[in-house]
């Protein structure tokens, strides 16, 4: 062993040796009823992220490198798909695949500006804010109260000669129809995004969601399904998608040479694009307008160490979500969400709505919740249309509406959820039941 190969050891052993000072208390911290913060999200890592970060690190390579490639291989065997890209969060992996369907090449098939895209108003902003920055239009249609997911019945209603695609998410780990929603596409050739930010380990059919539309996306924020700090993922088995969303990730180039890597095609300096002179160099040619949306080595080393032990953290979440729900079934007063048919969840936070007949509303469940000690979250926007970026925005113009979109204002008014993350306890799932329990009765 060289004395280079025996300090990185030593420094990777010290790391290990930092991660149970430190870290380990913390995350195997006993469950104090009333006392602990039950967050709704969290880290849950071990020596082995923080080994494989510092690692990176010392390569000091920093930008798209090793441990990313390693990733995308590992997520595309994970998902069963050709091709994974990492970028650096989940909204610009929502930005990168619709931005995809703006390419030229893909023709007749290209959304252009004014070309109709439909979604759902409850959600998170970023399935929709690539649709309104590109000039296309949204298209909202109601949600059904039983699996809080998109109304497929609604989407006949909502196709107009401009429609292109559809592009809308898993609620909280819970698959939309999705049967319904390709079959829809399928006939009308629409495209289908589906944003698997919340989704990432669940199955419609035995397939994994993101796999069945035309490109799936990822989130590793901290509190998602896995984490990298900050970082996503679009995936896709189409060899055109994947072409245009690996130019379009790395500045719009044309080349699709690995960083640090030259010449690939071995034609570098010797082929004709537009109204360039012949040979102008192929790694400075620019197909699209792009972006940079690539993650650094470091991230997805974090990334890598997750992915080994993700199958635990699906396993974990099914488990406290079926805690939750045989905890809580009971309660009149409350809807609680129920998984979509043909479908395995890997559930992203437990969903509760209020029932009209209740004297009590959401919000005085939430204070009394965190009141507690128990974090609560809305369902994101509740109905995105009712929010201030939509003030300059003119229905009939910017966005249409199909309906009344009156299930989505009763999730906006009714709705919250809680956690079930992986690092939640049993004792931490018995005493959001025991509190939720107290409320409703009361």
């Amino acid at each position: 062993m060289t004395k280079k190969e025996q300090l990185k050891q030593e420094i990777l052993q010290k790391t290990k040796e930092y991660y149970e000072l430190v870290h380990k208390p913390k995350q195997e911290a006993e469950f104090i009823a009333g006392q602990s913060r039950v967050n709704y999200a969290g880290r849950v890592f071990d020596a082995t992220e923080m080994q494989y970060l510092v690692d990176s690190s010392l390569d000091f390579w920093l930008t798209y490198g090793e441990y990313s490639k390693k990733f995308e291989k590992q997520l595309s065997k994970f998902l069963n798909v050709r091709w994974s890209f990492l970028v650096n969060s989940g909204s610009s992996a929502n930005l990168l695949a619709f931005y995809a369907l703006t390419s030229p090449l893909l023709k007749e098939r290209q959304v252009k500006r004014g070309d109709e895209v439909i979604t759902v108003a409850a959600g998170f902003p970023t399935t929709i804010t690539p649709i309104v920055q590109y000039g296309a239009v949204p298209v909202f249609v109601d949600m059904e109260l039983t699996h809080f997911n998109i109304d497929v019945s609604q989407l006949e209603a909502a196709l107009s000669t401009k429609t292109k695609a559809v592009m809308i998410a898993h609620t909280l780990g819970n698959p939309f129809n999705i049967r319904a929603v390709k079959e829809f596409c399928d006939k009308h050739n629409l495209w289908l995004i589906e944003d698997n930010c919340d989704a990432l380990g669940s199955t419609y059919e035995g397939k994994p969601t993101g796999t069945w539309g035309d490109i799936g996306t990822s989130s590793f924020y901290p509190p998602h399904h896995m984490t990298m700090g900050e970082g996503g993922a679009t995936y896709t088995d189409n060899p055109l998608l994947q072409k245009i969303m690996l130019s379009m990730r790395d500045w719009g180039r044309d080349c699709w040479c690995e960083s640090g890597v030259d010449n690939t095609c071995g034609k570098r300096f010797s082929m004709s694009f537009g109204n360039l002179p012949k040979g102008y160099d192929h790694k400075y040619v620019y197909s699209h307008f792009g972006f940079n949306l690539k993650v650094s080595d470091m991230q997805a080393a974090v990334g890598v160490a997750q992915l080994e032990k993700f199958p635990s953290f699906v396993k974990k979440r099914k488990e406290n979500f079926q805690k939750l729900y045989d905890g809580l079934k009971d309660l009149e007063l409350l809807t609680l969400v129920q998984t979509q048919p043909n479908s395995d969840p890997s559930w992203f936070g437990f969903l509760m709505t209020i029932n009209d007949d209740a004297t009590f509303t959401r919000n005085e469940m939430s204070e009394c919740l965190e009141s507690n000690n128990i974090q609560t979250r809305n369902l994101f926007a509740g109905n995105i249309l009712r929010h201030p970026l939509f003030d300059t925005m003119q229905e009939g113009i910017d966005y249409r509406v199909v309906g009344e979109l009156t299930h989505t204002d009763k999730i906006m008014n009714d709705s919250l959820w809680i956690g079930l993350y992986p690092g939640m306890g049993d004792a931490a799932i018995e005493y959001m039941i025991m509190k939720i329990r107290e409320f409703v009765r009361r």
